[in-house]
């Protein structure tokens, strides 16, 4: 798995090539994200210079490992607009990297680790419009993957022609198009985006807790859709900081860290094209790209099955942490 994960390599139907381990900035672009640890991860220097230091320190350490697929989004902080100046100031040529950013949240949290909300969802055509313009801006001939931010079937966005309708027009100017699931029902939802058959990608939560999305993401895959996976360790649950006592125990077996365990289960799936890390500093990415190198196989499958949580547990419990 170690070669393999950092090749180069088509994103299902699209035109895209990625290595199967990416680098996203969720976490890493605004001063405040519900990941555990954070303010063990980050100190109290979460200024605008910091973060943006911090940010290019994991780019630069992504980039010389190969890893050649990039996440962030509009409600990400600056996210975009750190992404954009490293690859500016390194020189990285349009296309020598795969960028998927998404639109639908706006960050409404000031910079400030004490705001009331943090980020707003709005999944209009007027919302697209005015931040495909944003993204565009910044990123440029860069932006290869545009995304809806958490479709839900409830949003009602799936049916929206003046939606479908501008990304359509946007896969046409060379941009491939898809959408990000949240919640219990992402199963739901992706399927009716598979039956719709406009999106090249979808990018969902799988992990050793989080499994519910499964078989909905094989059925995306088998229809030719690239699949990209978020959330593998599951905002630091499945981390050395947190990890459940049978996956800290297998980790200790073979050698690894738990995060790249769990990471090393997501590279597993069959249909996964590109699994993300969350890292926020170079030693974590390091220790996260241990997946590369971690052979899964049948004795871990069945050690680890019990980890498995019912979805409307897992998600109340993500949605409980808080923003630090």
């Amino acid at each position: 798995m170690g070669v393999e994960a950092l090749v180069q390599r088509p994103l299902g139907r699209t035109h895209l090539t990625v290595t199967r381990l990416g680098l996203g900035l969720a976490a890493l672009g605004r001063p405040a994200y519900i990941t555990l640890g954070r303010e063990e991860d980050l100190g109290d220097d979460r200024g605008v210079a910091a973060m943006r230091a911090r940010t290019w320190a994991v780019l630069d350490a992504a980039w010389a490992r190969g890893v050649r697929y990039f996440d962030t989004a509009r409600s990400y902080g600056r996210a975009e607009e750190f992404l954009a100046g490293w690859l500016r100031e390194r020189g990285v040529a349009p296309g020598a990297a795969t960028t998927g950013s998404k639109w639908g949240y706006a960050y409404v949290g000031g910079w400030r680790m004490d705001a009331e909300h943090h980020e707003v969802k709005e999944l209009s055509a007027e919302r697209l419009r005015r931040q495909l313009d944003q993204t565009r801006e910044l990123l440029g001939e860069h932006l290869s993957l545009y995304q809806i931010h958490s479709a839900t079937v409830e949003s009602g966005v799936l049916e929206d022609e003046g939606v479908l309708g501008r990304l359509r027009a946007l896969r046409a100017e060379g941009v491939a198009i898809g959408l990000s699931t949240t919640g219990p029902r992402q199963a739901d939802t992706i399927a009716r985006a598979v039956e719709i058959g406009t999106f090249d990608t979808v990018q969902s939560t799988w992990n050793l807790l989080e499994r519910s999305a499964g078989g909905a993401l094989s059925g995306a895959h088998r229809a030719g859709m690239g699949v990209i996976v978020k959330e593998g360790v599951a905002n630091g649950r499945l981390t050395a900081r947190a990890a459940p006592a049978p996956l800290a125990a297998a980790a200790r077996d073979r050698g690894v860290t738990p995060d790249a365990l769990a990471l090393a289960a997501v590279l597993a799936q069959p249909w996964a094209g590109v699994v993300l890390s969350g890292a926020v500093s170079v030693e974590q990415l390091h220790s996260n790209l241990g997946a590369a190198e971690v052979g899964w196989d049948t004795e871990l499958d069945g050690r680890l099955a019990g980890l498995a949580e019912d979805p409307e547990t897992y998600w109340a419990g993500r949605g409980a942490l808080a923003w630090a």
